[in-house]
């Protein structure tokens, strides 16, 4: 199975829109996808994806709820079916709150364990739930898009995928440079004890200048896998977030005539998604259809 949490530590590098288009892509490679939006902004991949219309029901069920174990049905009933077959467990305001009740749940747990040096995992929760849930007998892959900020939403992420993709601006502004890029996951993986792959880097929104290139090249001489690098399609993704679907679905039915450049990036997404699936030897059904009919 193929596990990754979609993360920058910068606003406005395409996180989201990384995370949609990947997962439409997985789905597209005839792969079972299931996408779960830890975002408790407005605006988010349930969003993008149209399925966030629950979000302010107090009443409904959401992950948060089956977090700190006090679902009020079955994990599968949070499941929306989304374009090209993607499975999205939505966002929920609940989220706000996350940090919050987990650890009132911990207080609640540490007091009433017959153990006292028991510490509630506070960090394992998503994974509990996922393993509970069996998504892994269920599914290809799982891609989690968390907040753009370091916390609980982030670090429940990372435990249960243990591996990162990293968009990012080729920029010298913003928290994340080029430079620091094994920093943040040298400090991710103190904070959690565990060992996190980063799968790939994935520049976005790139002119082509010639600073961008260098920072390019930085990227690549530090050992990052930087399998494409995605060029300034504004438009493309603005009539994405505008129309509430992935680039696949935009271009295939929201634009009258086909422009070249856009075709592209939509092979990159694939280029990337493959490349990402071969990092754990998850073969495409469609690919290996291919080579049986050859």
């Amino acid at each position: 199975m193929l596990t990754y949490t979609t993360y920058s530590e910068a606003g406005g590098v395409g996180k989201t829109t990384v995370s949609a288009n990947c997962a439409v892509a997985h789905a597209r490679a005839g792969h079972d996808v299931l996408v779960i939006d830890m975002d408790p902004q407005d605006g988010s991949l349930s969003y993008l994806l149209d399925v966030d219309d629950e979000r302010a029901t107090g009443g409904a069920d959401n992950l948060v709820r089956h977090m700190i174990g006090r679902p009020q049905g079955p994990f599968e009933d949070l499941v929306r079916e989304t374009e090209h077959g993607v499975d999205v467990i939505p966002s929920h305001n609940m989220l706000e709150r996350l940090t919050e009740l987990l650890m009132k749940t911990a207080d609640l747990e540490e007091d009433t364990n017959p153990d006292p040096g028991y510490a509630y995992p506070m960090h394992e929760q998503l994974f509990r739930v996922i393993r509970e849930a069996d998504v892994p007998s269920r599914y290809d892959v799982l891609v989690v898009d968390p907040p753009a900020t370091a916390g609980p939403h982030l670090y429940n992420a990372l435990f249960a995928t243990r591996n990162l993709v990293i968009p990012l601006e080729l920029s010298g502004k913003g928290e994340q440079s080029v430079a620091g890029l094994q920093d943040l996951v040298d400090g991710l993986e103190a904070e959690l004890g565990i060992n996190i792959g980063v799968l790939a880097a994935v520049p976005n929104g790139v002119k082509g200048t010639s600073d961008q290139e260098t920072y390019l090249t930085d990227l690549r001489e530090l050992g990052f896998d930087v399998p494409v690098v995605i060029r300034d399609r504004t438009s493309l993704m603005e009539g994405c977030w505008r129309q509430q679907c992935s680039a696949f679905t935009y271009v295939e039915e929201h634009r009258r005539r086909k422009r070249d450049y856009e075709l592209e990036t939509l092979s990159q997404f694939e280029t990337l998604a493959e490349h990402l699936a071969a990092q754990v030897g998850l073969e495409s059904p469609e690919t290996a259809r291919a080579e049986v009919d050859a």
